[in-house]
C-alpha cells in the first residue's frame, strides 16, 4: 500500500532531488481522478534545515513523523555527511516494520551507513558507484541501472534517474495508468530506455607506451576497417601471442575488447555530433551493418543507435 510518504530533507541536501519526491507524491491530483498521499517533509531534527544551494528548507516534522511512512524518500546529499544515530535507527525501525525506503542519488550512503544496502542490489550516479561499493562491500553496486528495486529498499540513479524510480514505484502499486498520468503532469517520460551507461562521458583511450603508443594511434585512424588480432600483432612488430600478453598488460583489456570500446564511442560522437545515417555511422565505425552496431550498443550501454541519438541530438536532427 502506497498512502503515507516522509521524504528527509538534510542538511547540505540537493534541492532537485527533493523536489522530485515533492512534485510526484506531494501536489493532489485529485481533480484529475489519481490518488493522493499523506505527504510531509522531515528533518531529523524537524526544524530546518539549509541546503547546498544556500537555502533553507523548513518542517515541523521530526523523525517521529517516519513512523506511520509506507514509504520514506532519501534524496542526494553529500555522501561523506555526518548523520545522527537516531535517523539510522528510524530507518532500519521502519523497513522492520514493513515501510520501503527510496534513495536517489547519493541517497543511497545514507541507506548505506543504515546498513540497509547489506546483501542488496542498489545503485547510485555513476561518479559514486565506486565509492559506495568500496565503502559498502557487502551491497552488490549495479553501475549501469537508472533504478534497482530491491523492495523494500528502492535505489535510484543520479538526479533525473530520481523521476524514473519513482515513476517505477507508483507503477509497481498503483498502475501503470496512474504513473503515466503523473509523468504526463510532469511532462516527463514516464519510461527511458537504457541505463545510466549511455550519460557517462568517455575518457580517452589509453595511449600506451612503446610500441602500443603508435599502434594505438594507428588503430583509432583505422576503426573503420575490418582488423584482427594478427593484423594489430603485425603492425606492433610482435608475434600474436605476445601482443596480446603485452596488450593485456598495458591496457588492462584485450585488443578485440579494446577495439570494440573504441568503435562505439566512435559511434557515439558520430551520433551526437552529426546528422549522418546511421548506416553510414556503422561502416565509419568499423562495425559493418547496423545490427552489428545495434548489438554492441544494445550490450555496452542498454540502449539503441536510434534512441542514443534522439537523447542527445534531439528529434529535429535524425536523418537516418
Amino acid at each position: 500500500m502506497l498512502r503515507d510518504v516522509a521524504v528527509l530533507a538534510l542538511d547540505g541536501g540537493h534541492a532537485f532531488e527533493l523536489g522530485v519526491f515533492c512534485e510526484v507524491f506531494g501536489i493532489d491530483r485529485g481533480d484529475d481522478g489519481l490518488p493522493g498521499y499523506d505527504f510531509a517533509v522531515v528533518s531529523p531534527t524537524g526544524t530546518s534545515v539549509r541546503t547546498r544551494h544556500g537555502f533553507r528548507v523548513e518542517t515541523p516534522h521530526g523523525l517521529e513523523r517516519l513512523e506511520s511512512a509506507d514509504l520514506i524518500g532519501v534524496p542526494a546529499a553529500d555522501p561523506r555527511a555526518r548523520h545522527p544515530e537516531e535517523l539510522f535507527d528510524a530507518l532500519r525501525a521502519a523497513v522492520r516494520r514493513g515501510a520501503r525506503v527510496l534513495s536517489i542519488c547519493s541517497g543511497a550512503f545514507l541507506l548505506g551507513e543504515a546498513g540497509l544496502l547489506d546483501g542488496r542490489r542498489c545503485t547510485t550516479h555513476w561518479r559514486y558507484v565506486e565509492e559506495l561499493a568500496r565503502r559498502f562491500p557487502r551491497a552488490r553496486v549495479e553501475p549501469d541501472v537508472l533504478f534497482v528495486d530491491e523492495d523494500p529498499v528502492i535505489t535510484g540513479a543520479g538526479t533525473a534517474a530520481g523521476i524514473d524510480t519513482c515513476l517505477h514505484l507508483v507503477r509497481k502499486e498503483q498502475g501503470s495508468a496512474v504513473a503515466n498520468d503523473i509523468a504526463r503532469r510532469m511532462v516527463a517520460p514516464p519510461y527511458r530506455d537504457g541505463g545510466q551507461t549511455q550519460y557517462i562521458r568517455r575518457a580517452e583511450p589509453e595511449r600506451g607506451a612503446g610500441a602500443l603508443a603508435s599502434l594505438l594511434v594507428w588503430l583509432q585512424a583505422n576503426l573503420h576497417k575490418d582488423l584482427t588480432v594478427e593484423d594489430m600483432a603485425r603492425h606492433a612488430h610482435m608475434s600474436p601471442r605476445t601482443f596480446a600478453r603485452r596488450f593485456r598488460q598495458e591496457i588492462g583489456t584485450t585488443p578485440l575488447q579494446w577495439l570494440t570500446e573504441q568503435r562505439v564511442l566512435l559511434a557515439q560522437r558520430h551520433l551526437e555530433n552529426t546528422g549522418e545515417p546511421i548506416a553510414t555511422i556503422a561502416e565509419r565505425a568499423g562495425f559493418g551493418s547496423i545490427d552489428t552496431l545495434r548489438h554492441h550498443f544494445a550490450r555496452r550501454l542498454g540502449t539503441t543507435p536510434h534512441a542514443y541519438r534522439l537523447t542527445f541530438r534531439g528529434r529535429s536532427a535524425i536523418s537516418g
